[in-house]
């Protein structure tokens, strides 16, 4: 549960901050536009008095100022840069190169003379283009190119030059935001899909564990008791029904990847304080199950010390159920620096190999999931050993690291 809850968690950090690719280019392009504003100005404080009227161009620039100082906030936040703010910025850019060709002296402009605006223009194609993708930013980088073309020198060779410049660059960078979003929106899906399917294997494997248990107990004893108690048919018929009810909830846990859990109480654990997994495993113990652990306590988070200990479980389960009513099983327990391991070896008949995949693919997932999914989960190893008539060996291995 705890790793689909990471995994939730992530999947919401990146569904709900489906920005934070590209809030470093809004800033990006908000620095831009106030350091191509100080060119703006600086070129035209060097040129003012070549232009035929001087004056307009101080009110523009003036005017320019204010915008884009009153609108630093708005071009460095998604939500804020509106189009609407996007509309007005790309006409203020093309009022002020149209305004060029107006105020500046014709040999000045046919010599190549920079806009009133210069650089400043291309905030807004920048700006385009981390809003909507290329197709906006190629419409803005068009009406700026148009406007160069029309209002100031008309198609020369450093107009061309320029509008080409400008729309590779938008459009580029339109392309890339696009990417970036398809990839995020990608990558949120898949921690959704990995933080549901996390969350199956845990509710499965409380399923097999717990309830499909039961049923199978329900199922055996019912039968057993409409046998010896003479026209206890009510007995018989409790145990068909649990049957029943045990293939149909089989079955539909393979419909999906799902694992499981067990039904016997383990002691309570403190998923912030130290668990001794010695304690956790003492319920397993019986006449013919022997549990050999070391003397001092063997010590994991709780969350883990019960994960492994509800593995061992299923593994008794299966000595149980599997290898007769007299087989002799043995838990030992080795607490060493690197890792703790359980190993569970009884003297049963054992299984030929294939034996676990032909069970996993009749919807009995005792060991694929409620001890190999469980040993995953905590980062660890499951290996099982077996061959007919030499009893079954189950290793379980949880590395400390990460605890």
């Amino acid at each position: 549960m705890a790793e689909g809850a990471r995994a939730g968690a992530l999947g919401g950090t990146v569904a709900a901050g489906g920005m934070s690719v590209e809030l470093p280019l809004w800033k990006a392009i908000s620095y831009f536009r106030v350091l191509a504003l100080c060119y703006a100005l600086l070129r035209y404080f060097n040129a003012y008095l070549h232009f035929l009227h001087p004056v307009s161009g101080w009110i523009f620039l003036g005017a320019l100022t204010l915008w884009t100082l009153a609108s630093t906030r708005a071009f460095a936040d998604p939500q804020r840069c509106t189009w609407f703010v996007l509309g007005f910025d790309l006409a203020l850019a093309v009022t002020g190169i149209v305004m060029s060709g107006m105020i500046d002296a014709p040999a000045r402009i046919s010599h190549g003379a920079l806009t009133l605006p210069t650089i400043w223009a291309a905030g807004s194609v920048l700006g385009c283009a981390a809003k909507g993708g290329w197709r906006p930013s190629a419409a803005a980088g068009s009406v700026i190119g148009i406007a160069n073309i029309l209002g100031h020198g008309g198609p020369t060779g450093d107009n061309i030059h320029n509008i080409v410049l400008l729309l590779v660059a938008g459009i580029a960078i339109g392309y890339v935001i696009e990417l970036a979003r398809a990839s995020e929106a990608t990558l949120a899906r898949a921690l959704q899909v990995e933080a549901a399917t996390r969350e199956r294997e845990r509710l499965s494997r409380d399923i097999h564990d717990g309830v499909l248990q039961v049923l199978a107990l329900v199922q055996r004893r019912g039968a057993e008791l409409g046998e010896g108690a003479g026209g206890g048919a009510d007995f018989a018929e409790l145990g068909r029904l649990a049957g029943e009810q045990e293939r149909a909830l089989r079955a539909l846990m393979t419909g999906g990847p799902l694992p499981a859990q067990r039904a016997v109480d383990l002691p309570e654990a403190d998923a912030a304080e130290p668990c001794d997994l010695t304690a956790l495993l003492r319920p397993y113990a019986d006449e013919r199950i022997t549990l050999s652990a070391p003397g001092t306590p063997v010590l994991l988070p709780g969350p883990a010390a019960r994960e492994l200990a509800a593995a061992v479980g299923a593994a008794v389960d299966n000595v149980r159920k599997h290898a007769g009513e007299q087989t002799r099983a043995w838990i030992l327990v080795e607490d060493e620096p690197a890792a703790v391991t359980v190993s569970i070896r009884d003297e049963g008949p054992g299984f030929a190999p294939g034996r676990l995949g032909e069970a996993e693919r009749a919807g009995r997932l005792g060991v694929s999931q409620s001890i190999r999914g469980r040993l995953l989960d905590l980062g660890g190893t499951a290996e099982l050993y077996s061959a007919p008539g030499e009893g079954v060996e189950v290793e379980l291995r949880v590395p400390r690291e990460g605890f």
